[in-house]
């Protein structure tokens, strides 16, 4: 049953994040909040977690799972970007994009888009998560609590307990989220793709906006 972690959105609990990250490091996969909606998340090399995750979304191994990383230098350990990539990511983090690249060796092959060799990178701006991250000094590989025959992502920590806390080993509670997903940028192809028009503004990117 998972456990429930009361944090603040803003100033999150040391002693709280310092406790969520050991049960992501134990094996854990937590929900967690960001700035778009909660997400599931787990260690980087993981496969069982990994696995897990798939499990709860009831998706197969061609589903893409997005590295929440903490800022750019952290990113850059696990996208190559050439240098016009790296100024548009770099007006978009943190914030509500997820963008495709290319994945270097440090990425697990399973986690790897097989055709591709991509990656979705994603730099929330969210305090909890940054702390998190913090915490963990390592990426979390992450996906969308977005639930088998559901349209938006799960935003209230107490639905996702209701819902999935046999399924977990944790909820943070940071209050509810936008039930909002990113917008996705697939920055593999040059002039970039806009893949999923989400919160993030593409125009922020200097790329057109939905509007």
């Amino acid at each position: 049953m998972a456990q429930f972690y009361s944090i603040h959105p803003t100033h999150p609990q040391p002693r709280l994040i310092r406790q969520a990250a050991e049960i992501v490091r134990d094996g854990g996969v937590i929900a967690y909040p960001t700035d778009s909606s909660y997400a599931l998340g787990c260690r980087l090399d993981d496969a069982r977690a990994a696995r897990r995750i798939r499990d709860i979304r009831e998706v197969d191994d061609r589903h893409p799972l997005t590295l929440v990383c903490r800022d750019l230098a952290d990113a850059g350990r696990f996208a190559r970007l050439a240098n016009w990539q790296f100024r548009i990511v770099r007006q978009g983090v943190p914030g509500s994009f997820t963008f495709l690249l290319p994945a270097t060796r440090e990425v697990p092959r399973r986690v790897v888009d097989a055709k591709r060799s991509t990656i979705g990178i994603r730099v929330p701006d969210h305090p909890v998560v940054s702390a998190l991250l913090d915490a963990l000094q390592e990426p979390l590989l992450s996906s969308t609590l977005l639930l088998a025959g559901d349209s938006f992502p799960l935003n209230d920590p107490e639905a996702i307990r209701n819902r999935l806390e046999h399924a977990l080993d944790l909820v943070i509670d940071a209050g509810p989220c936008s039930a909002a997903f990113t917008t996705v940028v697939d920055l593999v192809v040059d002039p970039p793709v806009i893949l999923r028009y989400g919160l993030g503004d593409p125009a922020r990117l200097g790329l057109a906006s939905a509007a």
